[in-house]
């Protein structure tokens, strides 16, 4: 059995007011190609389809037609909500899609039902959980005690399947799900949620042979290869710049043989940066080695300012997104302004900060667990 695994497309995103819409339409095309060549027998995709809960025409348009290739090509596709989506639009027709092999992630009830395939080794059971917060499973397991988005996650798992058809650890089980696991490696182009408190322990997956993780945009494996994030198929920050973007393809043999291969995408622009001053940067020998038409984020090294060096420079680069200086007058001023120091740190470090002013002494153990506790209650809206 092979699967490909992609997730976080972000249908709809842009990136420094440019639109990725074009850039989007042409790496699908490049995974159906990948697809062709692989000839797998399904597809999961990990959350994050759009990049808004409500997105523009033309992004459902463009995933409408992705889904319409792959069912042509016969596969299984499974798809479940991330945290950008709206579960209730990705839930929208999937009772009807089932009968063409697309599997939609309902929104969470409490109950999860698994996708059954087969193949020489057996039934392979396909489990799909949407991004949880710790209020939407507390409301169906009133009777748990649910205080964090392991608690969370992991009476998720246990509740797994139903009377007649309840979860079988004997079988080879894949989880698709859209979580932070902790250990991961953020970008700056994900959301981060308050206090750290999205952190998801990896310990949770241990019943599973393979976990199909969205979320996070950088391509890694936590703890090991069978609990893995893919990645983006591209890059949505200059944070991602030495990222190399890819897909991963999964196989599975029998009971605890999985094989796990990453297959490299190659962006119609690419996504980087570039410094120097700007004569080196405007040089013929400097642009003719450079993709000219690639997203740029150029620093330039002059001591003095360029007058209207954006304009003078996007007329070689045109894709030109950021530009900034850095010398001696940059570096004497690097200073963070205290509203960028506080954008950079989560309200359980300002009011450990505050605390501490306010005390003299920093929070013990059992004040900063009733914060992390407190904070993730305002963050679901219950306090």
């Amino acid at each position: 059995m092979k699967l490909i695994h992609l997730s976080d497309l972000h249908l709809g995103k842009r990136v420094n007011e440019f639109s990725m819409l074009e850039d989007q339409k042409y790496i699908l095309k490049e995974i159906l190609q990948i697809v062709d060549r692989e000839q797998p027998d399904g597809v999961l995709i990990a959350g994050d389809v759009y990049d808004k809960p409500v997105p523009p025409a033309e992004a459902v348009t463009l995933f409408d037609d992705f889904l319409v290739q792959l069912v042509k090509r016969n596969l299984q596709v499974f798809v479940i909500s991330g945290n950008h989506d709206s579960a209730e639009r990705i839930a929208f027709g999937g009772r009807l899609m089932e009968r063409s092999g697309i599997h939609l992630s309902p929104v969470y009830n409490g109950i999860v039902e698994p996708v059954m395939m087969e193949d020489e080794y057996g039934p392979l059971a396909v489990w799909m959980l949407p991004y949880l917060k710790p209020g939407h499973v507390r409301q169906f397991w009133k009777e748990e005690e649910i205080l964090s988005y392991t608690d969370a996650l992991r009476t998720a798992l246990q509740h797994l399947g139903t009377e007649t058809e309840k979860f079988n650890p004997s079988i080879r089980n894949i989880l698709v799900t859209h979580q932070f696991v902790t250990g991961a490696a953020r970008s700056d182009s994900e959301d981060i949620s308050v206090g750290g408190a999205d952190n998801v322990d990896v310990s949770v997956f241990d019943a599973f042979d393979y976990v199909a993780l969205g979320h996070i945009h950088r391509p890694q494996n936590v703890r090991n290869e069978r609990i893995r994030y893919c990645g983006t198929p591209l890059k949505y920050s200059f944070s991602e710049a030495g990222h190399e973007k890819s897909v991963t393809a999964v196989e599975f043999s029998e009971k605890g043989s999985v094989e796990i291969r990453t297959l490299p995408l190659h962006p119609r622009h690419d996504l980087r940066e570039i410094r120097g001053t700007y004569m080196e940067v405007t040089a013929r020998s400097f642009y003719e080695g450079t993709a000219a038409d690639d997203y740029l984020h150029i620093t330039l090294t002059d001591e003095e300012d360029i007058p209207d060096a954006v304009g003078k420079l996007r007329v070689i680069y045109p894709n030109l997104m950021k530009l900034d200086y850095d010398n001696r007058r940059t570096r004497s001023s690097r200073q963070l302004s205290l509203d960028e120091e506080m954008e950079r740190k989560s309200p359980l470090e300002l009011f450990g900060e505050f605390y501490e002013k306010q005390n003299n002494q920093p929070m013990n153990t059992e004040q900063t667990e009733f914060m992390e506790r407190l904070i993730e209650m305002i963050w679901e809206g219950e306090a």
